[in-house]
């Protein structure tokens, strides 16, 4: 199809395809494994943008919210796939956002010990990160993201068209994910147009995965200003409320890694200003959210998945940006006080 970019997502047997361009949902089909008879696609009430996969399906829709990230609904979703007769050589399609494909993913991953699935992304956010790289998980009390597996999908669909009618809400929350990739390697993000924006931003998570499938090395990185994002959706989910979209907890957890390097003596003054000034031209928050308690933060960040018993952080410095481990409460506390706890 015309315009349309396909990128490899090199994993040796487990390779697979990123669709990127407007109408990549007609191309669906060629990504459903071989033998695939059946498939079962998970969305979301409100999600006008069906697709047509080549073979029977039928349709299961969960609810919104980080509430909805359990494994109550993974439960539905396995007696769903049961009573349609989902087999393992058949197929999971995760049309929507994040959510929708971590669900997905995870609930095929779950189903028969492994049924392949395919992603359909519909948000900026699921476009430029979270369907791609295999990473499913769902959410405990205790914390975000701590229950999960590595399942790579068989193909990802990113139609430029399912945008169009992407809320502001919606869009803004990309943003702040793509503000991530803007300081882990994409260079002059702001001057392309979208179709390269995405395509930008898929690449080079394409490579990291590739070097780093199971996150034992470089793919930290991708985490850049996350340990900050999921200790704040974690408090909201504690407090019954999501006080923050998933992208817009990554802004303020770049600029607060900007400042605890900065505090560490990893970076200067300017890498805080940079961080700052490309997060403020997103629309995006630099400070955290009134209320917010420094120690229950610091002690959610102590159950990141990147921890070893201590606090660990992904900070740039003189090498780049990399997992720090060891760095002292002490210091943790003190950034999270200036920035307006």
């Amino acid at each position: 199809m015309s315009g349309l970019e396909r990128l490899r997502v090199g994993l040796g047997e487990r390779s697979y395809d990123v669709l990127v361009g407007r109408g990549a949902k007609n191309e669906l089909h060629g990504l459903l494994p071989p033998g695939a008879r059946r498939a079962a696609v998970v969305t979301q009430e409100g999600i006008d943008f069906p697709v047509e996969p080549g073979v029977d399906f039928e349709v299961v829709t969960i609810g919104r919210g980080e509430a909805e990230k359990s494994l109550a609904t993974i439960e539905r979703l396995g007696r769903f796939f049961a009573r349609i007769g989902l087999s393992r050589s058949d197929v999971v399609i995760g049309l929507g956002g994040g959510l929708v494909t971590d669900l997905a993913g995870f609930a095929a991953a779950c189903w028969h010990r492994g049924t392949p699935v395919v992603h359909v992304a519909t948000t900026l956010l699921a476009q430029i990160d979270a369907a791609i790289g295999g990473k499913t998980a769902v959410n405990l009390p205790e914390g975000k993201n701590l229950m999960g597996a590595f399942w790579q999908p068989a193909g990802v669909v990113c139609d430029l068209d399912a945008l169009d009618t992407l809320p502001e809400a919606e869009w803004r929350s990309g943003l702040g994910e793509m503000a991530k990739y803007a300081f882990i390697g994409v260079d002059g993000l702001a001057e392309m147009e979208l179709a390269a924006q995405v395509a930008a931003c898929v690449s080079l998570k394409a490579r990291v995965v590739s070097e780093d499938e199971t996150e034992s090395g470089r793919r930290a990185v991708l985490n850049y200003g996350h340990t900050l994002a999921h200790a704040l959706e974690a408090a909201g989910l504690a407090e019954g409320e999501g006080q923050l979209r998933h992208g817009e907890a990554v802004a303020t957890g770049l600029v607060f890694a900007a400042r605890l390097a900065a505090r560490l003596g990893r970076v200067g003054p300017e890498a805080i200003e940079r961080h700052v000034a490309l997060v403020s031209s997103y629309g995006l928050p630099v400070a955290l959210p009134r209320g917010a308690d420094p120690a229950a933060l610091v002690e959610l960040m102590r159950r990141d998945k990147k921890a070893r018993g201590d606090l660990s952080f992904v900070l740039d410095g003189p090498r780049g940006v990399e997992l720090v481990g060891g760095v002292p409460e002490q210091e943790v506390l003190a950034v999270l006080e200036e920035m307006g706890a």
